[in-house]
């Protein structure tokens, strides 16, 4: 299952991320949107976890702290 992790600190990494989510689970993939013009991050990410893992990730993750900011994680929804 693909998630999607919003308000992320811009200094937050993908080695950050994928820590936080490990403590629920495996976590298969981790990717952290850039700009494609500037290459800063954006403030969102995705965390790609097998349907379990990830229902746990967003139970514990949701709402809470990383780098200072709310984190606000629920499942990807496909672009329209």
């Amino acid at each position: 299952m693909k998630l999607y992790v919003g308000n992320i600190n811009f200094q937050t990494t993908e080695d950050d991320l994928r820590e936080a989510f490990g403590a629920f689970g495996t976590v298969e993939d981790v990717a952290v949107v850039t700009d494609r013009e500037t290459g800063r991050p954006r403030g969102f990410a995705f965390v790609t976890m097998p349907d379990e893992d990830a229902k746990a990730a967003i139970e514990g993750l949701n709402g809470k702290e990383l780098d200072g900011r709310t984190l606000n994680v629920n499942e990807a929804r496909a672009k329209t």
